[in-house]
């Protein structure tokens, strides 16, 4: 494999790209002046494998329905393996419209409008979004941030929770602290739902972004004793960057949930995007590895230049990346209130993040920043905050 140029600028202005695109019209930040590092895609292209896939059907020329998953499951279930030490069967493999949407599918297949679901926060904003659309209710069982470091707090949520909740959805790895759970840790979270007759979804979009040093433990395989409540989100759409691919799956060993699950599919009636399809068979190889191998020791530059610069403002904590490219920051030092970190984020530096009160309790004094961009306009936006924080140095 040719080793990928991470270096290299990418200019996504006018493609469409929530990201770049909406930058003015979401942040009031001008095209010509604006660093974006909110949405949750990266600045890379993805492994050539998936272009070359995506060539084959343009050459081919006819886009019609998708069938004959067998390569698709056979590279998943190779994937699986070979990188987490997780076995499935493709018989317990639900293909859906990305994790959003599976979740939305997990809450209509497993709860009821009214009960609670409850949510480790601070965590990925969409949970909290799909649930009260959905007519549930959002238990925020917060996360203990001890010396920068998220920690579990079972025994405060022992105490919090009423005995109207009926499903526990974990971030695996954790977005935005980018924390790895331990193998202990996810056996506690397991004991915790079983306790409180839960249904635990594991969203692990994350689990391929890990950096030096860290492994993350696929919930299947940390607590088996769980299967009869344990629903897997896997995806490879964040691995690989083909995030508008809009593909996920919900792995399901338990019969009975799986039926369930199943029916609900059936009633919407959702069936695979093509190019999904192709795209991650083709990602899910030895050469869709070697790509995460190497994106993985870029970021791990990218994290660490970030980290040190941003540390050594006053009043500015970035909490240490075990995994994921979403660096966490803490203002709460700096003594300024949302308006005013803004004005100089927003504003003098015009740089858009994503704002930690969405993610919930806890997340008042963050701001959440993309790293997976070329070195160059990392530093860039290091500079700028260096400059909009001059005050304090």
């Amino acid at each position: 494999m040719t080793r990928p140029d991470f270096d290299a600028p990418i200019n996504r202005f006018g493609s469409h790209c929530v990201k770049w695109d909406m930058l003015e019209t979401l942040y009031g930040i001008p095209h010509d002046r604006g660093l974006a590092m909110w949405v949750a895609d990266m600045e890379f292209r993805p492994p050539a494998a998936v272009q070359t896939a995506l060539q084959k059907m343009l050459d081919h020329g006819v886009y019609g329905y998708f069938g004959d998953d067998r390569p698709y499951h056979e590279a998943l279930t190779w994937w699986m393996e070979t990188r987490h030490g997780w076995k499935i069967e493709p018989a317990h493999v639900f293909t859906t419209h990305g994790l959003v949407n599976a979740v939305g599918l997990c809450l209509q297949a497993f709860t009821a409008a009214g009960d609670g679901v409850v949510l480790m926060t601070p965590v990925y904003h969409a949970f909290a979004r799909v649930i009260r659309a959905s007519g549930r209710e959002v238990v925020e069982c917060a996360l203990k941030d001890e010396a920068g470091r998220y920690q579990l707090d079972i025994v405060a949520w022992e105490a919090q929770l009423t005995g109207r909740e009926t499903m526990l959805i974990l971030c695996s790895p954790h977005n935005p602290g980018g924390r790895v759970w331990t193998g202990a840790e996810l056996r506690e979270i397991a004991a915790f739902a079983a306790r409180h007759d839960l249904i635990l979804v594991s969203d692990e979009i994350h689990f391929d972004l890990t950096y030096p040093g860290q492994k993350h433990h696929v919930m299947a395989n940390a607590a088996p004793e769980i299967t009869d409540r344990l629903v897997m989100l896997t995806a490879t759409t964040k691995t690989f960057n083909i995030a508008g691919a809009h593909i996920g799956n919900v792995i399901i060993a338990d019969p009975s949930l799986r039926k369930r699950f199943s029916a609900v599919m059936g009633a919407i009636g959702i069936s695979p995007n093509s190019f999904g399809m192709h795209m991650v068979t083709a990602a899910c190889s030895p050469e869709g590895a070697a790509w995460v191998d190497a994106l993985m020791t870029y970021l791990d530059g990218n994290r660490r230049l970030f980290d040190t610069a941003i540390n050594a403002i006053p009043g500015l904590k970035s909490m240490e990346l075990e995994a994921t490219y979403l660096s966490w920051v803490d203002f709460s030092g700096t003594g300024f209130d949302k308006a005013a970190m803004l004005a100089r984020i927003e504003g003098e530096a015009a740089i858009a993040t994503n704002h930690g009160d969405s993610f919930g309790k806890g997340g008042e004094n963050f701001l959440r920043f993309n790293i997976a961009a070329p070195r160059a306009q990392v530093a860039e936006a290091i500079t700028r905050l260096q400059a909009a924080f001059a005050d304090l140095q």
